[in-house]
């Protein structure tokens, strides 16, 4: 140990101040700082420059998690020391899939679950529910991150899982659990035992009431995997989404049903969103994309007149400010008026899409509600909408096409710029008024 200091930690943003301040200068929020002493090590290991051609390439041995499709997200499976950070809303599911996944690899060896907010007998119960009885499942209801150490020092495991770790503290930290710098020294510590002995881990993250990962962001840095898990609480279906990948791509989805004996996996998550779809004025279909599988869903849009002298302007997985955008743009360039009306837009299935390729499919579902004139069934929409009216280009068209040919569908209303693909009429426009002509 070479030195140690105080400092005052900001625990909305981790912005460090040698005194303390009522406004943090970095994220503006006020009264957020808080003293922790902080300590200096010296590394242990000496470690040189090399050329990069003289590094020995690692050959990554994929474990399987036993859900394909949760295998096909993490692009192949779990890696031998691989850091997994999933963070979702309390009572989501989170600890239940992770004890489901605990016991399909309980049979390739022992598994460590370490547990802060369960004692072991309700760990247990849950077990029994969803028939994970393993015996090969070690669970340490432990907090003290120097106990969890000598554990997982003195023996192999083949998985160890951390819930959570806002839960757990460093003795040698004096700061309460929680804080910015007990999550970065807990979160440090056990996943370089795991990379060292390499044990793949997930790591459970609470989550803060703006839905993002409570904690510095240097939590989300130090992982290799960011998962996601979102849904409705009291709907059965569930959703994990990878945010970041260092052993695959993001934006991959795996989709899942909470049933009496834990989440089961959903093979089709195209069927699974488009299902239920309604022929109605108001909805279209775009077939979304980040990582390399697209998916498609089901845009609904609602327009009424509006009830108070303020228009409203809802949004469920939908950006309200782009939706504003494509208002405006609907109005200068098609002559489609929404100032004195309501304006809902919801993605169906409790997806969140960020993509610009969805502002086609938004503005025609918009357009639909408004004329009440329904929207082809038989076609996916999508393109990027600029400012001027333009449909501009998107990544992916063509597997976005190749999908919606899988599920049956006859035409797309694509931006010009797109490939066609065959089997199936796709149908290029270069500006929001010729999608409209066209379509309605």
């Amino acid at each position: 140990m070479k030195k140690s200091g105080v400092n005052y930690v900001c625990q909305s943003c981790g912005y460090i101040s040698v005194k303390w301040k009522g406004k943090c200068p970095h994220c503006g929020e006020w009264n957020s700082f808080m003293e922790e002493i902080s300590a200096h090590i010296n590394p242990s290991v000496e470690i040189k420059p090399r050329p990069i051609n003289s590094w020995e390439i690692e050959d990554y041995g994929r474990i399987s998690t036993c859900f394909e499709n949760l295998d096909i997200a993490l692009g192949g499976g779990l890696v031998k020391g691989q850091i997994i950070l999933i963070a979702g809303e309390p009572g989501i599911g989170k600890s239940t899939l992770l004890l489901q996944i605990s016991g399909r690899l309980a049979e390739k060896g022992k598994i460590l679950y370490i547990s802060g907010e369960e004692s072991g007998s309700q760990i247990a119960m849950r077990g029994r529910r969803i028939g994970v009885t393993n015996s090969q499942i070690i669970v340490y209801p432990e907090t003290v991150l120097e106990e969890i150490l000598k554990v997982l020092e003195k023996e192999d495991f083949t998985l160890v899982v951390v819930d959570s770790v806002q839960t757990i503290y460093s003795e040698s930290i004096e700061s309460s659990p929680g804080s910015i710098s007990q999550v970065r020294e807990v979160a440090f510590r056990i996943s370089e035992i795991c990379k060292n002995k390499g044990i793949p881990c997930f790591i459970v993250g609470q989550i803060t009431k703006e839905g993002l990962i409570a904690g510095p962001k240097v939590l989300e840095h130090l992982v290799d995997t960011v998962l996601y898990f979102e849904g409705e609480r009291y709907s059965h279906y569930r959703v994990v989404k990878v945010v970041k990948n260092r052993f695959g791509s993001t934006g991959e989805i795996a989709v899942f049903k909470m049933g009496d004996k834990g989440l089961e996996e959903i093979p089709e998550p195209s069927a699974f969103f488009i299902e239920e779809r309604r022929e109605s004025p108001g909805s279209a279909v775009f077939p979304y994309t980040e990582g390399s599988k697209p998916i498609l869903l089901e845009v609904q849009a609602l327009v009424l007149p509006a009830l108070y002298t303020t228009p409203q302007r809802k949004t469920q997985g939908f950006d309200v400010n782009r939706l504003s955008l494509i208002l405006a743009v609907l109005e200068k360039e098609a002559n489609l008026f929404t100032r004195d009306c309501d304006v809902f837009v919801n993605i169906a299935g409790g997806m969140v899409v960020k993509e610009p390729a969805v502002d086609l499919a938004v503005a025609l579902a918009v357009a639909s509600s408004k004329k009440n004139r329904q929207l082809p069934t038989d076609t996916v929409i999508f393109g990027e909408l600029g400012l001027s009216g333009e449909v501009r280009s998107v990544h992916l068209g063509e597997l976005r096409l190749k999908e919606a040919i899988r599920f049956g569908f006859k035409r797309a209303v694509v931006p010009k710029t797109s490939n066609d693909t065959g089997n199936i009429e796709v149908i290029p426009v270069s500006s929001i008024k010729e999608a409209l002509e066209i379509l309605l």
